[in-house]
């Protein structure tokens, strides 16, 4: 493959990757805590909390996008705040991409291990209780691994939203090549130029094959993770 694809599209194939695994690893903490509590909170503002969380599936990317570029670019009060105080840039970089793949793959990540959570019998856990386990080790003991399928598929679902997110990200940071470039704006780029049909085709097919490639691994992680709960 690294001798099919120009230098250029390896790049942003590796850059994508790069992208979707960060912003799938720097979600995860988050979204299982989220999953957590809409799942069972009983709290004042939850159906904000869960109407914020879904927010991005229902805007179209460029307005996503535009938001984060008026939050966290550089004269954004976040965005700002990261510059001045930690050297932080996220607009126009490959970090700013992440954190658009994560906004936009969130939901899908947060979805999923809810439904999980919620599909999770309780008297296990309140067997776990009477044994004298701590809440937070009955998280950690029994309903982690009873919820790892879901899990596993939220990351997944989040991963390849990141890895396709096109609107967000060139809104965010724009279309750069070798910065922010990913594989969705070099397709893109490819369509607008004279010629360019042989490396969209290229890259079409190097993001079907890594799709498809995700798609197995998630099923034969949850599949193993199904077997080891069985045993």
């Amino acid at each position: 493959m690294l001798d099919w694809l120009r230098p250029e599209e390896w790049t942003a194939l590796r850059l994508s990757l790069l992208v979707a695994s960060v912003a799938t690893l720097a979600s995860l903490p988050l979204g299982l805590a989220v999953a957590y509590l809409l799942a069972r909170g009983r709290f004042w503002g939850k159906s904000a909390l869960d109407t914020l969380v879904h927010l991005p599936l229902i805007l179209p990317p460029v307005v996503t996008g535009y938001l984060l570029l008026l939050g966290f670019g550089r004269r954004g009060p976040i965005g700002a705040f990261l510059h001045d105080h930690f050297g932080i840039v996220l607009s126009f970089r490959w970090t700013g991409a992440a954190l658009a793949g994560a906004v936009m793959g969130f939901p899908l990540l947060v979805r999923a291990i809810r439904l999980s959570l919620e599909a999770v019998d309780g008297k296990l856990e309140e067997a776990a209780g009477t044994l004298g386990a701590n809440r937070a080790w009955v998280a950690l003991v029994v309903t982690l691994p009873l919820i790892l399928p879901g899990v596993i598929a939220g990351s997944i679902l989040c991963f390849a939203k990141a890895m396709g997110e096109f609107g967000a990200t060139i809104t965010f940071v724009s279309n750069i090549p070798g910065e922010t470039q990913t594989l969705p704006t070099a397709i893109y780029t490819f369509t607008q130029i004279p010629g360019g049909e042989a490396g969209a085709m290229r890259l079409t097919l190097v993001s079907v094959a890594v799709s498809m490639a995700a798609l197995v691994a998630s099923e034969l992680m949850a599949r193993a993770a199904a077997r080891r709960l069985a045993a």
